[in-house]
């Protein structure tokens, strides 16, 4: 469904990515694991359109009985959201000064059915957001922000869930929680989620796969049951 093919990424003089190749299957949910500085932030980044490439292809392809595949490297971060990519990113970027209303209201525009209003799905998922419509989102807690930073992404109704180590900083209830949703729409909705994941026990309960990374590549790529304490020293333990 999405492929992104021999990246490279600069930041100035410095090559963050090189030669990236990544394939992830329509469907599933994959988990992009690696130490500090292997890159994943700057992948997820170069995905979105939120860091230019400096070589190579993005593509989504959208299943049906025509295939279509789009150019995403071609496409600008506003665009690709169009293209129906959630996107949650590290550190959750809510706005602050916005109310929880307002918040989840951001992503209405983008839904190509035009509705109007917060889908109820979101408050069935976090039920605590529809307690709170009315309070700013600064004045959250951090595992309610980052509720908020996921459910404003599902607003879009995406095909693709994209999420920056999710679970940062969120105590444990609301991890739990976390996990449960995104097994529950991909179990139901068929929804892609693409997570970049340091915990290694919630990576092994949600993923169905995985891809390492060292030094901007991706070093290797299987299914999650695959994942052994030999990958985990080498590329994985600190």
């Amino acid at each position: 469904m999405i492929s992104m093919q021999n990246i490279d990424q600069h930041y100035a003089s410095s090559q963050i990515l090189w030669d990236l190749n990544l394939d992830i299957k329509a469907g599933s949910i994959t988990c992009i694991m690696g130490r500090n500085g292997a890159g994943k932030t700057t992948l997820l980044k170069a995905l979105m359109g939120l860091l230019p490439i400096s070589s190579g292809k993005i593509q989504l392809t959208h299943q049906g009985d025509a295939k279509q595949v789009e150019d995403l490297h071609k496409k600008s971060a506003e665009k690709r959201a169009f293209s129906g990519i959630g996107y949650v990113p590290q550190g959750r970027d809510i706005f602050p000064m916005l109310t929880v209303e307002e918040n989840l209201k951001i992503g209405l525009p983008v839904r190509k059915d035009k509705l109007k209003h917060i889908p109820e799905k979101i408050f069935e998922l976090f039920p605590v957001l529809k307690d709170m419509l009315h309070r700013r989102g600064g004045d959250l807690s951090g595992g309610q922000q980052q509720q908020l930073a996921i459910g404003r992404a599902l607003v879009l109704d995406p095909k693709v869930l994209i999420l920056d180590e999710p679970n940062e900083g969120i105590q444990p209830n609301i991890v739990q929680q976390i996990g449960d949703v995104i097994l529950k729409l991909n179990k139901e909705e068929g929804l892609t989620v693409i997570l970049v994941e340091q915990k290694l026990g919630f990576a092994r309960r949600v993923g169905q796969e995985f891809r390492l990374m060292e030094k901007g590549r991706i070093v290797c790529s299987d299914k999650m049951s695959e994942l052994s304490d030999d990958l985990i020293k080498q590329y994985l333990a600190v």
